[in-house]
């Protein structure tokens, strides 16, 4: 007796004759389980897969040392203000009372805030310190000069930048403004509190006459952005598990006929979530948008265990044999299937801890110990609470409701199901020859699937949003206001998180020809650059803001001609000086997002031609980094996004080769060891190549691109592949060594596995399908891509394997790997 069967036969022990015993320890785990749960945290949205990426340190880097960055500060906020016009007195008064509020209520923690209100109104009165002195200013203000208080804030630049691009500056008018917000937090503060901080500044904002929070004055910040987003997985949740559990429950009636037994299975199939979730908490593993999608695997692999066991139960029970007797038959025939399952599947999900994303790692240990919970639980709780269940109702007047095996006998499902086993009869060289070249141009035709990565990726389907605005409470989604301000950004300002690229140059910017080499790398830009009539990238940093501030300051312009040797308009000595004189003009503001306050670093920033495509600028911004001799670092959204996409690719096809190799050799050795045929392996791997190509073709074919989400749907295709073949190999083998013949093997797998296998399908599609109800468009295709796994696994056991099995049998003997020595004639009986 092997290991294996030593463990199998302890387990029978348990089940059969302590059934009591095992379901309070399961009970008694549970509770413990629950302990974990508080201890669950949640992240959400693309910063969690852009750690460790230079381009974002240098990003990260930006964001602390100059004033303004590229990705905004966790640390501020902004606040989108809108009116019929943002330059009149009304409104002026309006924003200024607005930042008085939030800097003067301590709570807030606000550090500064900044408005071109606040520029207009110190034109007006130079001394006045505070916002509500401001404030004053401009409501003293006779017309005429606050008029002139708008052109002289304008000349200096101060107006322009921070109202929207319909600004008439004759007219003195625009639709919309932008007040910035600096909170005076801790840089280790945590998103938790700087949300906070940013919900009660909102509430602030109401507090102001004529502001209407979230309709004229819109506060935008990473913690509300964030916490908006983390918001996304409920009421992702909220529409998808009522869903899914609705589909779940109905095809689990049909699965199972018996409301005990499928309480059974449900008990069991909630102890596995259980079990996960407290596994979470303890191990400190935050709820991400990723693993979302561990739940619904852990539904399809509990699903399809629970049914097996309840049909070969149902089988053996219906052959006579007693509840005990019959328990350890299904035990010692799907033990093992479960345990090659597990451990094939483990090995997909495991395979994903190679990736560079924390969340795809987190995914792969989640997944795999939810999966080992659920081999577990449905090996052993369930068998034993049935075992319970049934030896009461021998006791006790319970009806009884379904007790035979799905698609036995001659019902029109056990009719359908046996095509394959007909087919292998009649063609199986042809069915085995178009199967696989189907699976093979698949494949092929997947090799062209599109990588897409970006923040806006994690926000919502907006159609979708409005369509479930309409359902009744609690299923109603969330009033998301960062949409808006984002339509805002875009159609007021003409701010795109993707339009630029930026060098950090990270080394002092104090020497002689400094200034010249940050110019320098704005002539002959690449064909990706927008650029200027002089055949220059369009570009902004320290060195255009001298020039605009020397065009219109005639002593800055004295100072920058001076320490200018070439003649070039570019200062080329003494650069600390200009400096100086910059710092100290009215570009000081602008000046600081474009050098460090210890002048120890600079920023440059590229405008992309429009249609660009992004990798292409990508890479012309990497090699204009190497070509500089200044210590450059290309970042920006675009190239941080970029980046991700590199290491996407490379991680799914790592993930999958590290998959599909652990359990090619997984399967060959236990094969080995458990039937002394190593053969029977190598027959489960090729229907899983033969999923993983249909299912690549399908991501080109629908348009679903490789995401952070669903990069680990191709190592995990290949545990769910397996778990279909391996049930109906596993079968056939125990037929086959029972003594009948190749043929009545198969009829008998067919009519035994083949019922189960498709009550586990329709249930799982089903179950992870709901995903595609989710109001975020990357869980929605992973949810579809999870389905389509399970559908083409199951197409490919119950039509692929029965044929390939026969032309294994029929042609391995040649090279020495035949299934056991050949058939004689075509009865099905074994050769002597």
């Amino acid at each position: 007796m092997t290991a294996a069967d030593r463990l199998v036969e302890r387990v029978d022990e348990f089940v059969t004759e302590q059934p009591v015993t095992v379901v309070v320890v399961f009970l008694l785990v549970s509770v413990v389980a629950v302990g974990g749960i508080g201890g669950i945290e949640t992240s959400a949205g693309a910063d969690q897969f852009t750690q460790d990426i230079p381009a974002q340190q240098a990003l990260d880097d930006i964001d602390e040392e100059f004033e303004t960055s590229i990705g905004g500060s966790a640390t501020a906020a902004q606040v989108i203000v809108t009116d019929d016009n943002v330059l009149s007195r009304t409104t002026l008064i309006r924003i200024l009372e607005t930042q008085h509020r939030l800097e003067s209520r301590s709570t807030l923690r606000v550090g500064s805030t900044s408005s071109h209100a606040d520029a207009i109104a110190r034109r007006l009165d130079p001394t006045a310190e505070t916002a509500a002195q401001r404030r004053d200013a401009v409501e003293e203000a006779t017309p005429r000069e606050l008029r002139t208080a708008i052109n002289e804030a304008d000349a200096a630049g101060a107006v322009e930048a921070q109202v929207s691009v319909d600004y008439n500056p004759t007219a003195q008018t625009a639709d919309a403004a932008i007040v910035g917000i600096t909170y005076d937090v801790p840089d280790a503060a945590t998103t938790a509190r700087v949300t906070e901080l940013q919900t009660r500044s909102i509430e602030t904002l109401d507090t102001v006459p004529g502001n209407e929070a979230g309709e004229n004055a819109i506060l935008f910040g990473d913690g509300v952005l964030q916490s908006e987003i983390t918001a996304l997985l409920g009421d992702t949740a909220i529409i998808v598990f009522p869903a899914a559990l609705l589909l779940i429950l109905g095809f689990l009636v049909f699965a199972y006929r018996d409301p005990i037994d499928m309480a059974i299975g449900l008990a069991a199939l909630l102890m596995s979530l259980l079990w996960t979730f407290g596994f979470m908490g303890y191990a400190g593993i935050p709820f991400s948008d990723s693993l979302i999608t561990v739940f619904p695997l852990l539904l399809a692999v509990g699903i399809d265990f629970g049914i097996h066991i309840v049909n070969r139960y149902r089988e053996e029970r219906g052959e006579g044999l007693s509840i005990a007797a019959a328990m350890r038959t299904t035990t010692d025939q799907l033990l093992i299937a479960f345990l090659l399952v597990t451990i094939t599947t483990v090995f997909g999900l495991v395979s994903n801890v190679a990736s560079p994303f924390e969340p795809n790692r987190d995914f792969g240990i989640v997944a795999a110990a939810g999966i080992t919970f659920t081999l577990v639980i449905f090996g052993v709780f369930l068998p034993a609470t049935k075992v319970l269940a049934d030896r009461w109702r021998e006791r006790l007047p319970i009806p009884a409701f379904g007790t035979t095996a799905l698609g036995s006998g001659g019902s029109r499902l056990g009719r359908a199901l046996r095509v394959g086993v007909d087919l292998s009869k009649v063609a199986p060289v042809l069915v085995v020859a178009v199967i696989l070249v189907g699976g093979a141009v698949g494949g092929a035709y997947g090799t062209g699937v599109n990588t897409e990565f970006s923040e806006e990726a994690f926000f919502p389907d907006e159609d979708r949003l409005e369509t479930y605005s309409n359902l009744p409470e609690p299923f109603a989604p969330t009033d998301y206001t960062f949409l808006r301000v984002l339509t805002l950004f875009e159609e007021e300002f003409e701010q795109d998180f993707v339009g630029s690229v930026t060098l950090y140059v990270d080394q002092s910017v104090r020497d002689d020809d400094a200034l010249e080499l940050i110019d320098r790398t704005t002539r002959n830009p690449p064909d990706t650059f927008e650029t200027t009539d002089e055949r220059r990238a369009a570009s902004t940093s320290v060195v255009t803001v001298i020039e605009d501030q020397a065009a219109r300051d005639p002593e800055f312009a004295a100072v920058v001609e001076r320490n200018d040797r070439l003649g070039t308009g570019v200062p080329d000595r003494n650069v600390d000086e200009v400096y100086d004189a910059l710092l100290d003009s009215s570009a000081e503001g602008q000046a600081r997002g474009y050098l460090a306050a210890d002048r120890g670093s600079a920023r440059i920033d590229y405008t992309i031609r429009p249609g660009v495509d992004n990798s292409e600028a990508v890479a012309d911004v990497r090699e204009l980094a190497e070509r500089t001799p200044l210590e450059a670092v290309p970042t920006g959204d675009l190239v941080v996004n970029e980046a991700v996409i590199d290491r996407l690719t490379e991680s799914a096809i790592r993930s999958l080769i590290a998959a599909f190799a652990l359990t090619a050799v997984f399967l060959a050795i236990s094969y080995a060891y458990l039937e002394g045929k190593a053969v029977y392996g190598l027959l489960n791997l090729v229907p899983v190549l033969v999923t993983v190509g249909l299912l690549v073709g399908s991501m080109r074919l629908l348009s679903i691109p490789l995401t952070p989400i669903n990069a680990p749907i191709l190592s995990v295709s290949i545990g769910l592949g397996v778990d279909y073949t391996v049930h109906f190999v596993h079968r056939f083998v125990d037929e086959y060594k029972a003594g009948h013949g190749i043929d009545e093997a198969l009829d008998i797998t067919i009519a035994g596995t083949g019922g189960a296998l498709t009550g586990s399908m329709l249930t799982t599609v089903c179950g992870l399908g709901v995903l595609w109800l989710a109001v975020i468009p990357l869980l929605r295709d992973f949810g579809v891509l999870l389905a389509l796994g399970v559908l083409y696994a199951y197409l490919c056991s119950i039509l692929l394997v029965p044929s390939l099995v026969v032309v294994w049998d029929r042609y391995g003997d040649r090279v020495g790997l035949g299934l056991d020595g050949g058939l004689r004639g075509s009865t099905g009986e074994r050769a002597e």
